[in-house]
């Protein structure tokens, strides 16, 4: 018995590395020339990136890690994911290419198509069927159909990522956009993934917390958040994670990332606030952990920290990556802006938000 044990162990860890090492998705790996490149870093320690607080993520040890994974597998949680696909509000190519004004539209999730200044920018462009490394290993998103598919989209300016995270950085739709995406912004080590799917390193920008750089007359800036990365085992705290303010002359967006609650939102609003609208995790958090994904009444609190003159709840309505209602962000951050006297706009996915008025009502969509 012991015997038989042992040897599905070794089959399993064998098809584990086989799996990892010539399958795509996993992306690239940061190696020993990269990390002396990160030595500079302050964020970057005995080959790992940090938070500010180095204590977050806690290492949990394996066995706390699988008590976690068992809770997460085996919890039946009621209404986890809508009952039927959601709609999405259909966009015409067309208004892409018309609109003058900044405009966004979200996809679900943390994922967006932002125009500013007649340039166009994907956030985070996970517009894949699943959030893992393959569709085996996860459940569906919540919308079949995209609000354009990506044939139809113009050509991409700039692609902005946040984390390497499965949810965030997609294999399929880097792929499928590659011949459409002129730049692309990302943290530090977040690089080596996009140069392994075949994305010149000379198309790639990577920065560090605090970092600048222009996309035309447009300012990217790279700030923090507090959360982790790491696509496979051995590889956690390989890459960095950030949040983003992109601003031109008049108007100011913060992308929040992924990010527990910390002071770094209020260092980010004294620096480049305040913000026209700041697009704010609020989704797939959980108390056990709290320190990396943020509660949303914390939610709201960073975008006061942030000196936010609306924000917009993100990273929900796509997958189900956690314990909660699919429905209870966005009810639980509504009602916390509302006692913070802080506007929370909730546009359904496909919606053209305009960012002169993010004072426009939205209805409760989701109930």
């Amino acid at each position: 018995m012991i015997w038989t044990i042992l040897s599905i162990i070794i089959l399993l860890v064998v098809v584990y590395f086989v799996f990892v090492n010539f399958y795509p998705t996993f992306g690239g790996d940061v190696n020993e020339d990269r990390q002396r490149l990160y030595q500079s870093s302050s964020n970057f320690s005995d080959h790992k990136f940090r938070n500010i607080d180095a204590s977050v993520p806690p290492d949990l040890g394996l066995s706390k890690t699988l008590g976690i994974a068992y809770k997460f597998f085996t919890t039946k949680v009621p209404n986890g994911s809508p009952s039927h696909d959601l709609q999405v509000q259909k966009v015409n190519k067309k208004i892409l290419k018309e609109q003058d004004s900044t405009q966004l539209i979200w996809f679900g999730h943390s994922a967006f198509y932002l125009k500013m200044n007649d340039k166009s920018i994907l956030i985070d462009p996970m517009f894949g069927k699943v959030a893992a490394p393959h569709p085996w290993l996860g459940a569906n998103r919540f919308n079949s159909e995209l609000p354009i598919e990506i044939e139809d989209l113009p050509s991409i300016d700039a692609v902005i990522i946040s984390h390497d995270h499965y949810d965030h950085l997609d294999y399929d739709s880097i792929i499928a956009l590659k011949d459409k995406v002129s730049h692309y912004y990302v943290p530090l080590g977040v690089g080596v993934h996009l140069e392994a799917w075949g994305i010149e390193s000379s198309a790639i920008t990577e920065l560090d917390w605090w970092q600048e750089v222009t996309l035309g007359d447009i300012q990217l800036a790279c700030t923090p958040a507090q959360h982790f990365s790491g696509r496979k085992i051995g590889a956690e705290q390989s890459t960095l994670w950030s949040s983003w303010v992109i601003q031109n002359e008049t108007e100011k967006l913060f992308f929040s990332g992924d990010s527990g609650y910390s002071d770094h939102f209020k260092a980010i609003g004294n620096q480049y606030g305040p913000f026209d609208l700041a697009l704010m995790e609020c989704g797939q958090y959980n108390e056990l952990w709290s320190d990396i994904h943020m509660m949303p009444e914390e939610t709201a609190q960073a975008g006061k920290d942030l000196n936010a003159r609306a924000i917009m709840p993100i990273h929900w309505a796509g997958f189900k990556l956690a314990l909660h209602d699919w429905r209870d962000p966005v009810n639980r951050v509504t009602t916390a802006g509302e006692l913070l006297n802080l506007p929370v706009i909730t546009p359904q996915i496909g919606d053209v938000i305009h960012l002169d008025d993010t004072a426009s009502a939205y209805g409760q969509w989701w109930k």
